[in-house]
């Protein structure tokens, strides 16, 4: 017995945390992906005025002790066994902190948060953006350079970090204090875990999440110096940039009772995009979450978009850069979790039945833009809205439009993908809690003319943050054998009835699709002031 406990103590685990928008949730995974041990904890939003959506870092960091020490119990092993740490993180929310003391000047603003919407307006209307954009377009002209196109046709978002700093920076006159005193941090949740983790020796971030702010130039790979002189945004604030798959220090001994080492860190969606194994150019993944977001692999260069697709970094692992074009709707599970809320349903493994069951939404359309509505129409002024409400409409009627809208964004999205970049695309696989949905999945099938694959593993983030840390450990050897260890679970086929233009697709939604953008139109610029 004691030398089968003893080789049981040496068999070595990578450990891996997701901070989601709605949950923190670990996993220790073994060589073959096997989950040993999980536990996860809720992430309660606070919403203290109209529009803003906060989180308390006090609660994000003691979620994330609580969810490391839940796994590596619930695994039954122990914590010298851990070999690596992965950490994916949400992209876009942000804090500022006391560079000495630690301490955060104020909650995290979300991503979802809305504060700098009338910002976001007056800065895309500007003559000082006009300016620029016409600017970069003589010179782009002139040089045939992408990184010129490309700043041409910047538009600002609020999901962007940098006017929501900017907002931070003029009604927060402890961080301006900070910041004169050279004193002030700046993070996204990874920046700021990473910080707190290693007790303030470690002021970082890589290169996925700085992608993700808003503030980066993917072009040039650095924090950017024009849009941070534009904006007024000190650069003494903001973390150095390391590749995804770095030694980022180890935990600190008096938190875990043990150093673990910090292998990789990495943006959420483009975590999702490794974990999928979407290594090669035109390979697409979409992650249905609280929002959908669809990315494809552009290869080695960055996309210049001129239809709302934003380039990211998807990880720099030593030389190599891989680059993703990404469209996003941010209300996907967020309109399931309010229907559920009415009362729609008790059980959202329900919903997928409850849409079958009736031929159609008996005209209903429902338009998820709780916030905004993002690619390809980009405003975040659109409201969310029930519309072709009748006395026979039920709950059944108003599940199954809800379902069909989120199919209907992933359409809109796909179709704005295949336009603007022109890649083949090789692949298609799903992630995220509402791919379990079988009604979304076959209608976003038939809606797509492609076939989808939905793996076994659902929680992509998690299990990219580890793979990238377990091959920086060593733990994993090369990516062909994390493609071996993957499975998928099901496959949707497309339903084809006929084809038009876009490809193939079933037409027998092109009544039902025309009813749902029409509604979609009403619903934009609904929050404008008079």
């Amino acid at each position: 017995m004691g030398s089968q406990r003893n080789g049981f103590k040496r068999e070595r685990f990578v450990l891996s945390v997701d901070v989601g928008t709605t949950s923190v949730r670990c996993h220790v995974y073994d060589q073959e992906t096997k989950i040993r041990g999980s536990c996860s904890s809720q992430v309660v939003a606070l919403y203290p005025e109209v529009g803003h959506v906060e989180m308390d870092p006090a609660a994000i960091w003691k979620g994330f002790i609580t969810v490391v020490k839940g796994a590596v119990q619930d695994a039954g092993v122990q914590m010298c066994q851990i070999q690596a740490l992965g950490i994916s993180t949400q992209r876009g929310t942000f804090t500022t902190w006391d560079r000495k003391s630690g301490v955060p000047f104020h909650n995290f603003i979300s991503w979802q948060d809305l504060r700098a919407a009338d910002l976001v307006k007056s800065w895309n209307r500007s003559c000082t953006m006009n300016g620029i954009q016409g600017v970069m377009k003589v010179l782009y002209f002139l040089t045939r350079q992408k990184r010129l196109l490309a700043a041409s046709l910047i538009v600002f978002s609020t999901q962007h970090v940098s006017l929501r700093l900017v907002w931070a920076l003029t009604h927060y006159k402890q961080i301006r204090q900070a910041v004169a005193e050279g004193n002030c941090c700046f993070g996204t949740i990874d920046t700021w875990l990473l910080y707190k983790l290693t007790k303030g020796k470690v002021h970082a971030t890589d290169y996925s999440n700085a992608s993700s702010t808003g503030i980066f130039d993917s072009y040039q790979m650095c924090w950017s110096g024009l849009l941070c002189s534009l904006l007024s945004l000190p650069l003494s604030i903001f973390p150095k940039v390391e590749n995804t798959s770095h030694d980022f220090g180890s935990t600190d001994p008096s938190i875990f009772g043990l150093s673990i080492p910090i292998m990789s860190v990495m943006a959420d969606q483009q975590a999702a995009m490794f974990g999928e194994c979407c290594f090669d150019v035109g390979d697409v993944k979409i992650t249905m979450g609280t929002g959908t977001f669809m990315d494809i692999n552009t290869g080695c260069k960055p996309h210049t978009s001129v239809a709302g697709l934003y380039p990211l970094v998807g990880w720099k692992i030593g030389p190599e850069v891989v680059y993703l074009a990404e469209g996003n709707s941010a209300d996907t599970g967020t309109a399931i979790i309010w229907a559920q809320k009415l009362d729609l349903f008790s059980d959202i493994r329900e919903t997928s039945a409850m849409a079958y069951s009736v031929s159609d939404s008996d005209g209903v359309c429902f338009v998820p833009s709780f916030s905004g509505l993002q690619a390809p129409l980009n405003d975040p002024k659109a409201c969310a809205s029930l519309m072709g409400l009748k006395p026979s409409t039920t709950k059944s009627h108003l599940v199954r439009a809800i379902l069909e809208s989120v199919a209907f964004r992933n359409k809109q999205l796909y179709e704005t993908m295949m336009r603007d970049t022109h890649i083949p695309i090789t692949k298609i696989r799903v992630d995220g809690g509402v791919s379990a949905n079988d009604f979304v999945m076959q209608l976003t099938a038939d809606l797509f003319g492609r076939k989808v694959a939905r793996l076994q593993h659902r929680e992509m983030s998690c299990l990219g943050a580890a793979f990238v840390a377990g091959l920086r450990a060593g733990f994993w050897r090369t990516r062909e054998e994390l493609k071996k260890l993957q499975s998928t679970d099901k496959v949707f086929l497309p339903k084809v009835v006929d084809r038009d233009d876009s490809g193939s697709w079933n037409r027998e939604y092109t009544p039902v699709l025309q009813s749902w953008e029409r509604a979609l139109r009403r619903s934009m610029n609904w929050y404008s002031k008079p």
